[in-house]
């Protein structure tokens, strides 16, 4: 596949790259590079436009209230409808924690309201309970996996995120509190935009799930080729005993 390169954007990393989630987009790199695929990365920060024909994977992690609050405002008024396009022609989009929050059409603190980008129908609002923390596993069933498929990660989040009634949740949770910490479900999924609150960062302990964004992003109709993973799985293995599973 050298003739292949997967084109990234990664959307504020600047900002919104909290509980190592720069580690994703290094794992992307890593699999890519160990396959003869080459790998492009273009950083979007506040004011930059967005291409959305240029790029196979756009990428938007989690931050502080405050960069979340500048980050969405930047959303909504520069990169809303690039990424709507984008989404419209099945580019991958994942959205980490406090990005995906902003994947839907609002995030209430209190008094105060976010913006989201409206690309999936779900509002989050922060609780006056305890956050949601602790380690995590989630069964999905995705697409060319042939069955389900475990997702293990760590959540750290204050909202409560609830689906809209024609939404898709990524997962089933096994362990952990999930989007709200009642309903059983976790992320949320429409077509190749994807949000969840697994970080930790996310992919180094899934790489499977990596492979899936990769095949997915490239348009690939075949299984990406077999990597010699004994150390990602004991990572995956690792995770899911944190978790429980």
């Amino acid at each position: 596949m050298a003739d292949r390169t997967l084109r990234v954007c990664a959307l504020y990393p600047d900002l919104m790259n909290i509980y190592a989630d720069r580690g994703n987009l290094l794992l992307l790199e890593r699999r890519c590079a160990w396959r003869g695929i080459g790998f492009a990365v273009t950083a979007a920060g506040i004011g930059d436009a967005v291409d959305p024909d240029a790029h196979d994977l756009y990428y938007l992690g989690g931050g502080q209230d405050r960069d979340q609050m500048l980050c969405a405002q930047d959303l909504v008024e520069v990169k809303r409808d690039a990424l709507h396009a984008a989404a419209a022609r099945d580019a991958v989009l994942l959205a980490v924690c406090g990005g995906y929050q902003l994947l839907g059409h609002s995030y209430a603190l209190g008094d105060e309201e976010i913006p989201g980008v409206g690309l999936v129908d779900l509002r989050t609002v922060r609780a006056d309970g305890p956050r949601l923390i602790g380690n995590v596993a989630i069964e999905v069933d995705l697409p060319g996996l042939g069955g389900p498929r475990v997702l293990a990660g760590f959540e750290n989040h204050g909202g409560r995120t609830r689906l809209g009634p024609g939404e898709r949740p990524l997962g089933r949770v096994l362990r952990g509190h999930g989007n709200d910490g009642h309903s059983g479900h976790e992320g949320v999924r429409r077509g190749n935009v994807i949000g969840t609150y697994l970080h930790g960062p996310l992919l180094p302990k899934n790489a499977w799930f990596a492979d899936w964004l990769i095949g997915r992003a490239l348009g690939l109709a075949e299984p990406l080729d077999p990597l010699d993973d004994a150390l990602e799985e004991a990572a995956h293995a690792g995770a899911r005993r944190a978790a429980g599973v």
